[in-house]
């Protein structure tokens, strides 16, 4: 996972609010409910002595997402009387809580969130196609691509007197559209830089863009076997189940790199001491943490995000810094990882405890020298 996403929420000094909301609507009562869920996370940051204009900010947020029924759940990030970051969930978070830190609690919302690889749909016809393509960040592009050949598109019944000529025009006029909506699809893909494809549509138009599309996009594509409209909610079925097979791909081969470099004893380390200290050396390329770590123990940090460690005269001897602060260990971990271009993989623990709670990918396995 790419947290360059994050590096704005780290922008101001702090605390930060974090707030994870259910606000389901299941039963009769549910209005009521959820906001009763919400007056207790509001006491909640009461008790931990939120600044005021913060609160009013939270509140603001959430009371109005109970008010317009737009979602199931909310994570809401807020600091110096402004929400800093917020994200609808389109169902409740795993876990509600409401807590105050010098810095946002984001390792919940990241488990939740998961990988979010750039990605195309496409639905085509034989008088052109519909694409919309969402790049890392979750933006939209749609494009429609009207064919160049509108007649004839369909075939004569068998026996006209002209059946082959037209037969021919037919086929010769898919083509040509075909190609039209390959050429934007590969656009497309390249702009939004998308990792997986969907196509669906028409099934002879669908193997005539096949045929028209360029290799490097062919190998990221599965074929829909719907005939329908790019906005049919079974053509996000489809797309979520690529999705969720490329993040599983995606974690198993971070895990069993780590696993094949920590055997080794080369470019892996395991541990939070041992993380903390690769990750304060910039040296971490990938984060990896188990989805049920218990990272609720403190490190301890200074206002640059790589001031990090285990103790405080670690802070103090390597960065002079004479007030650490102590935090959560998964929040520390996050910014640091967030700070130094460094990707977070989050590890399924599969119900079994985890063999590595904590553990990284290095860059390299020493400093470099002066």
């Amino acid at each position: 996972m790419d947290l360059a996403f994050l590096k704005r929420l780290y922008e101001r000094p702090g605390p930060y609010a974090s707030v994870y909301a259910d606000l389901t609507r299941t039963t009769e009562d549910a209005a009521k409910a959820a906001e009763l869920r919400w007056r207790a996370l509001r006491a909640e940051l009461e008790d931990q002595n939120t600044p005021k204009a913060t609160l009013r900010a939270i509140a603001r947020t959430i009371e109005d997402e109970l008010a317009m029924r737009r979602s199931e759940g909310i994570v809401v990030f807020a600091a110096d009387g402004e929400v800093v970051y917020s994200e609808r969930l389109p169902h409740p978070p795993r876990v509600t809580r409401a807590t105050l830190a010098p810095l946002p609690d984001v390792l919940p919302y990241l488990a939740e969130r998961g990988e979010r690889f750039p990605h195309l749909v496409a639905v085509v016809d034989r008088l052109g196609g519909a694409i919309d393509c969402v790049d890392a960040g979750g933006r939209h592009e749609r494009i429609d691509v009207p064919g160049d050949e509108e007649y004839p598109i369909r075939k004569v019944k068998a026996g006209d007197w002209n059946q082959s000529r037209y037969q021919r025009s037919s086929e010769n006029s898919w083509k040509i559209n075909a190609k039209k909506v390959a050429h934007e699809i590969d656009r497309a893909a390249e702009r939004c830089r998308a990792e997986a494809v969907v196509i669906a549509g028409d099934v002879r138009a669908r193997n005539a863009v096949l045929e028209e599309v360029s290799e490097n996009v062919l190998e990221h594509t599965v074929e829909a076997d719907r005939n329908t409209d790019i906005d049919d909610p079974g053509l996000d079925e489809e797309l979520d189940r690529l999705l969720k097979l490329k993040t599983t791909e995606h974690v198993m081969t971070v895990a069993e790199r780590f696993d094949r470099e920590l055997a080794n004893g080369e470019r892996a380390v395991s541990g939070l001491p041992a993380t903390t200290q690769a990750l304060r050396h910039g040296q971490v390329e990938t984060l990896l943490v188990a989805d049920d770590a218990d990272l609720d123990e403190r490190l301890w940090i200074g206002p640059d995000p790589i001031q990090v460690a285990a103790t405080p005269e670690e802070l103090r001897e390597e960065f002079g810094i004479t007030d650490p602060r102590a935090e959560r260990a998964a929040a520390a971990l996050v910014r640091a990882a967030a700070a130094t271009d460094s990707e977070l993989v989050v590890v399924p623990s599969n119900d079994e405890p985890p063999v590595h709670p904590v553990g990284a990918v290095l860059r390299y396995t020493t400093l470099p020298t002066a």
